[in-house]
């Protein structure tokens, strides 16, 4: 008899967890404000670089990382409560396995073309979609596992992947680019030098934060005081773990923090951990508040953060569609102000005096936000009164 997936039949199947529609929504429209920021400034100027960039420019990417770990993590807690609602593991494996194919083959293909309309295909980017899509094949066959040894492979893989990050690709030898997908990002030519492929999200340990996202869903299932209890634990024990580490400059990231010449510039460098691929301190920092914010809206978003609901029960809808209009908008104004988009296309060759102000990204960031809310909406209405199996894939 194929086990079911909830422990028992007298729990009765639950519904969405707003707290969690609210977090990812949120996490896209931040999201939304990086990709603005990326595509309507300079590629190479680095924001994080302390020596050439304001407080400002800053905090603007800073806050953005938040955006990649918490959408990993709750596409693992989104797998067990879809599988909580009556499947069994079974079902729930196959549904990750091809969901997950089906988010490689879109990485691939449609957000591709979208962020390189080049069909030469001479250079791929591995993004996130990618390693959301991979991770979830993997959690297919995870799910199988019992609860404890899927949470200690998460902790292990999160905790424990720094202690590679002095092992290069070149050490592999012929398989360097196996280490690139797993580890180190970095630029793999498996066909020859015609198609440069740039790993961007390794797999690890991506793979272990949709594993603890998927385990984390347990405990939404508690009552809602445990449950609130329990997620506060968790968000303050990873956001004091992260400071210790950090303090100490021992573990945890390969670039450690250093003493600038005023007390705030050395807060900026504390903070300023590394995202490719995440540090074991960039992921406490980063998921310790995501904890204590799915606590803080457990009894449901408030009444001004409700539109933002939209925008979490539609992720991937909303992933393609920002993408598609940023990238109108940076061509639109590239070539209003230089009658010229053929460098733009290629993403490269960019004008010296490229770029916008800040007031003027978060002015166009709003806007998209904006304009994005009632195809959302209407694809959220779409998917709540149409429940073919094929909706779940989008």
């Amino acid at each position: 008899m194929t086990e079911p997936f909830l422990a028992s039949p007298s729990v009765p199947k639950p519904r969405r967890v707003e707290s969690v529609d609210l977090l990812r929504g949120m996490i896209m429209v931040l999201m939304t404000l990086d990709h603005v920021r990326h595509y309507l400034s300079l590629p190479d100027a680095d924001p994080l670089d302390l020596t050439h960039t304001t407080t400002a420019w800053f905090m603007t990417r800073w806050v953005t990382h938040f955006c990649a770990p918490v959408f990993v993590f709750l596409a693992g807690t989104g797998a067990f409560l879809a599988g909580s609602r009556g499947m069994t593991k079974k079902q729930l494996s196959w549904f990750l396995l091809t969901r997950g194919l089906w988010l490689v083959l879109l990485e691939l293909t449609l957000i591709r073309f979208i962020l390189i309309p080049d069909i030469s295909y001479s250079f791929v980017l591995l993004s996130v979609i990618w390693a959301i899509g991979w991770s979830m094949v993997v959690l297919a066959l995870l799910v199988h596992f019992p609860p404890g040894v899927i949470t200690f492979i998460a902790a292990t893989m999160i905790a424990g992947h720094n202690l590679a990050d002095g092992v290069s690709p070149e050490s592999f030898g012929s398989f360097a680019w196996l280490w690139n997908i797993l580890h180190v990002p970095g630029m793999i030519h498996p066909f020859g030098e015609r198609t440069e492929i740039y790993v961007m999200y390794p797999l690890i340990p991506w793979i272990g934060v949709m594993a603890c996202g998927y385990a984390l869903g347990r405990v939404l299932q508690l009552d809602q005081r445990t449950r609130k209890k329990r997620l506060l634990v968790i968000g303050f024990a990873a956001i004091v773990a992260f400071i210790v580490l950090r303090a100490g400059n021992f573990y945890g990231d390969a670039v450690h923090w250093s003493q600038q010449e005023t007390i705030g510039w050395s807060a900026l460098s504390f903070i300023n951990t590394t995202k490719y691929p995440p540090s074991l301190l960039f992921l406490l920092m980063t998921l310790g508040p995501a904890m204590i914010a799915l606590a803080v809206f457990d009894r449901g978003a408030p009444k001004l953060l409700r539109p933002i609901l939209v925008f979490g029960r539609v992720p991937l809808f909303f992933y393609i569609l920002h993408f598609m209009l940023i990238h109108l908008i940076a061509v639109a104004l590239a070539y209003i102000r230089y009658s010229d988009i053929s460098w733009w296309l290629q993403f490269d060759g960019f004008p010296a005096d490229y770029g916008y102000s800040l007031p003027v990204i978060y002015a166009i960031w709003i806007g998209v936000v904006a304009a994005l809310y009632l195809p959302c909406r209407w694809f959220a209405g779409v998917k709540q009164r149409n429940r073919s199996a094929w909706l779940s894939y989008l």
